[in-house]
């Protein structure tokens, strides 16, 4: 991608600005299991919904760099809007990449001025989040999908949705293709009451309508290359960034209760076993940051994105940071903890921070990530590390 058109102090002040917004927010959808309409219209305002959005259409010309670097933001005031927003510009990379110029004219203007929210539908009843395949198929243009969980889905203003190429297609030949909400007609399924992650409104629906000839995203019957190429990698980083931005933002609050005489009660800085914990909890926090650096150049190289140790480095981000940023904030508790760690209505929110990081190995589950990067290893016998 290409380097950002908007300054660092820029973007920065956009971010502030934001974070400012959607923290006020963030405790009421986390009781209410609400969408943040309001947090969401911030960002509507702010440009950043068109971050990834060449100059040339209106948008921020940022890269990926510029993506975390508000990802990580955001992610430390409000862990649901942020992955909202990440997922969003995934949707926003994909149609950058591989958008026909028509669709790119037609909705890339539209996301950098705020108009257009993008949602994935990339689940399907019967086959669940298994990326690279479809069941239910697009005949002419139509488009029927049953997706058990679509994040945001009800709130958003198009979609890219996954479907099995053609009637007499197989399962792998999948096309990626984009719905405007109007050309659709939506049904809700079910309810969402989670764990944690409950600003995001995860919900089941049914989509129908009919798409646009030029609305395939990439070659037709081939989104895996798509998805190896833009939709995985983004994915990937952009996730990571959310999950450690959150894990450093709860650091940052019981940093600043261990140094606030006022507030830390009983708990005593010079502890030895408070600055052992303590310590892991940066050394996790720089490993992960590292990972997740190594990683934005590797996807910075396209010639070699689907190189072996490349996917390998890719995948193994969203498993380590996924398990990694939950045992983070697992030991803050512990350093802090019943009164400040435990409780709900604790300020420094550790509580619900640790509930919406549960969902991260699940969110696209960790065990299939592995499985995959156990067949890459077999494959890699020089065992080549980025070093």
């Amino acid at each position: 991608m290409s380097t950002a058109v908007a300054s660092p102090a820029t973007l920065s002040g956009r971010t502030g600005h934001v974070v400012a917004a959607i923290r006020e927010h963030a405790a009421a959808i986390d009781e209410a299991a609400s969408f943040p309409i309001d947090s969401l219209q911030a960002l509507r305002n702010s440009g950043l919904m068109g971050l990834l959005v060449p100059a040339r259409y209106g948008g921020l010309g940022g890269d990926l760099h510029d993506l975390v670097a508000v990802a990580v933001e955001l992610a430390g005031a409000c862990l649901s809007t942020a992955m909202i927003w990440a997922m969003h510009c995934q949707q926003v990379a994909g149609i950058v990449a591989f958008g026909s110029p028509t669709l790119r004219e037609r909705v890339l203007r539209q996301v950098a001025h705020g108009e257009v929210y993008i949602a994935s539908v990339t689940t399907e009843r019967g086959k669940g989040g298994h990326l690279l395949t479809a069941d239910q198929a697009m005949d002419n243009f139509h488009v029927r999908r049953d997706a058990p969980i679509v994040t945001g889905g009800e709130y958003a203003d198009g979609f890219l949705i996954t479907m099995r190429d053609l009637p007499e297609a197989p399962p792998n030949a999948v096309s990626l293709v984009y719905a405007p909400r109007s050309a659709l007609a939506l049904q809700s399924n079910g309810s969402w009451n989670p764990m944690g992650m409950r600003g995001t409104h995860s919900v089941g629906l049914v989509l129908e309508g009919d798409i646009e000839p030029d609305a395939i995203v990439g070659p037709p019957g081939d989104f895996k290359t798509v998805a190896v190429t833009t939709f995985a990698p983004v994915g990937h980083i952009a996730w990571a960034a959310c999950w450690l931005g959150a894990a450093r933002g709860a650091l940052r609050d019981v940093l600043r209760l261990l140094r606030s005489p006022a507030d830390r009660g009983s708990l005593a800085p010079d502890s030895e076993l408070l600055r052992h914990r303590v310590a892991r909890v940066r050394m996790e926090l720089d490993v992960m940051a590292a990972l997740l650096a190594r990683c934005l150049t590797d996807a910075a190289d396209t010639e070699r994105i689907e190189d072996i140790p490349v996917q390998l480095r890719l995948n193994a981000l969203k498993v380590y940071v996924a398990e990694h940023s939950l045992q983070v904030v697992d030991t803050l508790i512990e350093v802090v903890g019943l009164r400040h760690g435990y409780l709900r209505d604790s300020p420094l929110r550790l509580e619900r921070v640790f509930r919406d990081l549960r969902s991260a190995s699940l969110n696209y589950a960790n065990d299939r990530l592995l499985a995959a990067n156990g067949g890459l290893a077999l494959l890699d016998q020089g065992v080549n590390l980025a070093l």
